[in-house]
């Protein structure tokens, strides 16, 4: 790799893995809050919502914290059936009412059962996989562990058995997994390591990496995730994802307001 492309990988991280970076980014949502599980819940919402305009994700996971009373595991575990119907004008893009009350009822079937969600995610052998592959189908297949799980809800979450970049759900493990000063993150994980983490990819992602000489051309699936994330481990081996801060903060560094 070329020694101005890790110059400037490492320059763009130190400046976007900032505190300043939460205000204008959707993960103020779970920064909102500090009980594990709510960080956990919300985390992943807004993750999942993660389409379109910053401003727009902001605040449809507004309305959802609204929608919850402000305390969303104590409104998961503890809801009425009555409760659900304020749910129903609940949209954003694709994401209908029918989705987000799925969401609710797998919460609640799990957090019934497990303290934290990373138990959705980690596996019998963690500490011997490379990249969390079998930790994202294998919370797939808990997310749909449900005979009423609506059939269109699967398009919301991805998968690497699907061949799926899964770019919104590496966001979200990459929130809870990696942890450093800069606070942006927030680490409350511990049986996922950072450096099994795969870097987000999507478009604009990819257009960087590419012109960066970064990774071959081609889509943006699980292999080209993972291609991106070797590179990056040739410069951290321990937290090659980090360099997510500084792949993302190109593509919109043209739209920020902060300098």
């Amino acid at each position: 790799m070329e020694a101005h492309v890790i110059k400037l990988l490492d320059e763009k991280f130190h400046f976007f893995n900032h505190t300043r970076f939460i205000e204008h980014d959707p993960i103020q949502i779970p920064h909102l809050f500090t009980k594990k599980q709510d960080i956990e819940i919300m985390g992943f919402w807004v993750a999942v919502l993660a389409w379109g305009q910053r401003k727009t994700i902001i605040s449809k996971a507004h309305e959802l914290i609204d929608l919850m009373d402000g305390s969303p595991l104590q409104f998961i575990l503890q809801h009425q059936d009555s409760d659900l119907k304020r749910f129903e004008l609940f949209k954003h893009r694709t994401f209908n009412a029918t989705d987000a009350l799925y969401f609710i009822s797998f919460f609640k079937r799990h957090y019934q059962a497990n303290e934290s969600l990373e138990a959705a995610f980690s596996t019998q052998y963690q500490d011997e996989e490379i990249t969390v592959e079998q930790s994202i189908n294998r919370f797939y297949t808990h997310f749909f562990n449900d005979e009423f799980a609506p059939q269109r809800t699967q398009k919301h979450i991805a998968s690497p058995a699907k061949n799926s970049a899964c770019k919104r759900i590496n966001m979200f493990l990459r929130w809870m997994v990696r942890q450093d000063e800069a606070g942006v993150d927030f680490g409350i994980w511990n049986k996922i390591k950072p450096h099994q983490l795969v870097c987000p990819l999507d478009v604009h992602a990819l257009r960087t990496a590419e012109s960066l000489q970064l990774i071959q051309p081609g889509p943006t699936n699980w292999k080209k995730a993972v291609e991106l994330t070797d590179t990056l481990r040739a410069l951290d081996p321990n937290d090659p994802v980090k360099y997510d801060f500084a792949l993302y903060g190109m593509g919109i560094e043209e739209k920020t307001i902060w300098k």
